[in-house]
C-alpha cells in the first residue's frame, strides 16, 4: 500500500496505490491522518491504482467522510475501478460517497 498526500486547487488530494487491506490499514490510517484535519476544506480520495480494499479500509474512508463533513468539507472518491465499485455497492458505501 503506498499513499500519498497533495495540496491541488485548495483540496487535499490522497493518492491510493495497492491494496488497502487488513494487514495496510493500520499504517494507511496514520498516513491518511491529514485528511482529518481538512479545516472545511474538500478532500478527493484518487482510487486510480488501488486494488482491492478490505472492511478496514472502509471504516477508514468512512472516519474521514464523517469527520471532513462535519467540518463542512466534501470527500470525493476519483477513478474507482469496478472490483472497487463492487465492494462500495455490497456495502451501501456507493450511496453516502461522491465520486468522479
Amino acid at each position: 500500500m503506498k499513499i500519498s498526500i497533495q495540496e491541488i486547487d485548495g483540496k487535499l488530494v490522497a493518492f491510493l496505490s495497492g491494496e488497502l487491506d487488513t494487514a495496510a490499514a493500520a499504517e494507511a490510517e496514520k498516513e491518511l491522518h491529514p485528511l482529518l484535519e481538512s479545516a472545511g476544506r474538500d478532500v478527493v480520495i484518487d482510487c486510480t491504482e488501488l486494488e482491492y480494499i478490505a472492511s478496514s479500509g472502509l471504516r477508514i474512508l468512512l472516519g474521514i467522510l464523517k469527520k471532513v463533513k462535519a467540518d463542512g468539507g466534501r470527500v470525493v472518491l476519483r477513478n474507482v475501478n469496478e472490483v472497487i465499485r463492487d465492494v462500495l455497492e455490497l456495502t451501501g458505501f456507493i450511496k453516502i460517497f461522491e465520486f468522479e
